[in-house]
């Protein structure tokens, strides 16, 4: 049996009922199928061509602390520091079918990241995260992302004409993250030059959680794991910097704006392509409902 397949029964009425197998179930995530065509997402590899615009800030470390479960510990240095990431993606899978229906390539994101530790090393980890698309979603909870739907909008960058800005200085940009008709998050960003690096709070291996409650509904994990997963063949373009300006509302079914800035670090924005498949679990928590 492949990896990904389950047995599929036939029931077979007659004089005597019975049931044999007839096919496997294919498919990376739900629903697994005859075909394996109808999983909301194709098997890894995926390959992630896009824009980012981040805005580094920093805020009460205690604010970050109190996200990180034990045994993650906030960073060394600068343990209030946290971004906000902004994302317009183009994303397929090894086919690249996606690409010539792209209802199924397209999607934007955004994404709280702070900084932790574990086992003597920092790591990214994405606080809280957003999303437009169903796919876009399920895979992220495959990773550990704890992707949650929105409504997002970002300002894209013009070669030509005078409806968008230039990747320059002077270039001005906003950003907007809404969820059940309430905005959360806005951001300005004005490019005044160029930088080595798009900040330092989203430059680490990310470290997630992968949690699924039990179906008995009694307080207990079925699935609890630390995951751990970076990009590779990056293709990265120039790095756009300047002053940054951010603003969380509170909403009463988000807490992001518990993380408010304190003081700004600044804005960057870049154009980025990268490619992702496995990652390594880094702990996993017996299950307490599997039998023997």
């Amino acid at each position: 049996m492949l990896h990904g397949q389950v047995p599929a029964v036939l029931i077979v009425w007659g004089r005597t009922n019975r049931v044999r197998p007839v096919a496997e179930l294919r498919g990376f995530m739900y629903p697994r199928t005859p075909t394996g065509a109808a999983g909301i997402v194709p098997a890894p590899p995926w390959h992630y061509s896009g824009d980012m615009l981040t805005v580094e800030y920093r805020t009460d470390p205690q604010r970050v602390a109190e996200l990180l479960p034990a045994p993650l510990e906030p960073a060394d240095d600068d343990p209030g520091a946290v971004a906000m990431v902004w994302a317009e993606w183009q994303s397929c899978s090894d086919s690249f079918d996606e690409l010539l229906d792209p209802v199924r390539a397209q999607y934007r994101e955004v994404f709280t990241v702070v900084r932790c530790r574990y086992r003597g090393e920092t790591y990214s980890r994405a606080a809280y995260i957003w999303v437009d698309k169903d796919f876009a979603m399920a895979r992220g909870h495959f990773q550990g992302y704890p992707k949650k739907m929105a409504e997002i909008a970002m300002t894209r960058p013009v070669p030509v004409g005078r409806a968008g800005p230039r990747l320059e200085p002077g270039g001005r940009f906003g950003a907007t993250v809404s969820t059940w008709g309430r905005r959360i998050a806005e951001a300005r960003f004005t490019i005044d030059g160029t930088a080595e690096a798009p900040g330092f709070v989203n430059g680490h291996p990310m470290l997630h959680s992968r949690q699924m409650p039990a179906m008995e509904a009694d307080g207990t994990d079925s699935l609890d794991e630390l995951v751990t997963m970076r990009g590779y063949d990056a293709d990265l373009g120039p790095v756009y910097s300047g002053d940054a300006e951010l603003v969380l509302p509170e909403c009463p079914t988000e807490e992001l704006h518990r993380l408010q800035p304190v003081e700004m670090i600044g804005g960057y924005y870049r154009q980025v392509g990268m490619s992702m498949a496995s990652g390594t679990t880094l702990w996993a928590a017996p299950n307490p409902k599997a039998q023997a």
